[in-house]
């Protein structure tokens, strides 16, 4: 029996070692190179792996991901940093001044304009600031850099593969965690739950009709409930917890929305 066993084994093909990973830049070309076999095998195409080639090793997505200092601060300390009270004052003015839309979106997915703006607000100031790192090169940075690769990595195939869909080009620009548009999806749940809010048949997470559906469409693929409760220990609590993980920020953005929406 073990002979039948160690001759199958022998038989079948070994699997590709994963490309290693690395603390500074100086290994990060020749990682970049490890790595696009196993993009390749993924389904990543031509213009996909060309953008991986161009990538650069960003220094400034490595400082932004050992400072994320908010996070720690108290819900009250983290409102005010985050500027909370404005976020609402114009979240209402945005709902006011578009109401059709906002009830459009809640209708189609059954998530209501609080919470998006909330996280509109909270993301971007409503679109103002949507990142000065190009996208490709933050994620690869970050699925090269040892602290968190089995999580980035397929992020970075999924980027490579907008790439090829042209979603995103080689030259776009995001957060500094590789992340895009008005609320900033990472490159893998954009390819998962991105939608054509506008109906122009292209994808856009730097449209605002298309993020906001996309949006809307996540919090209602992760499980949410039309018409329930968002605030802690209510039924749609948790799907807001599957947007960010920092506590704060999930009671922020709950606190937020209820007064958007009030």
């Amino acid at each position: 029996m073990h002979r039948i066993l160690a001759a199958l084994l022998v038989c079948l093909p070994l699997a590709a070692p994963a490309a290693t990973c690395g603390n500074d830049a100086a290994h990060f070309e020749a990682w970049k190179a490890e790595f696009a076999p196993e993009a390749a095998r993924a389904g990543v195409k031509q213009a996909g792996l060309n953008a991986l080639a161009g990538a650069r090793y960003s220094h400034g997505t490595i400082a932004a991901d050992r400072n994320q200092k908010s996070f720690s601060y108290t819900l009250e300390k983290f409102m005010q940093v985050r500027g909370a009270a404005t976020i609402v004052n114009r979240a209402r003015r945005l709902k006011a001044e578009n109401p059709q839309f906002y009830a459009s979106v809640e209708r189609i997915y059954g998530v209501p304009a609080g919470v998006l703006l909330a996280i509109h607000g909270m993301e971007t100031a409503f679109g103002a600031f949507m990142g000065d790192t190009n996208l490709v090169s933050a994620t690869a940075t970050l699925a090269y850099d040892c602290r968190r690769p089995e999580f980035f990595r397929p992020h970075l195939i999924a980027a490579l593969k907008l790439v090829d869909r042209g979603t995103i080009t080689a030259a776009t620009v995001g957060a500094k965690h590789g992340e895009l548009g008005h609320t900033q999806f990472l490159p893998g749940n954009v390819l998962d739950y991105g939608r054509d809010g506008n109906g122009d048949g292209h994808l856009d997470m730097y449209n605002l009709a298309d993020a906001m559906a996309s949006t809307a469409w996540y919090l209602r693929q992760k499980g949410w409930r039309p018409g329930g409760g968002y605030q802690p220990g209510q039924v749609n609590f948790p799907v807001i917890e599957e947007w960010n993980a920092a506590g704060v920020y999930q009671k922020a953005i709950a606190i937020m929305a209820a007064q958007i929406d009030g």
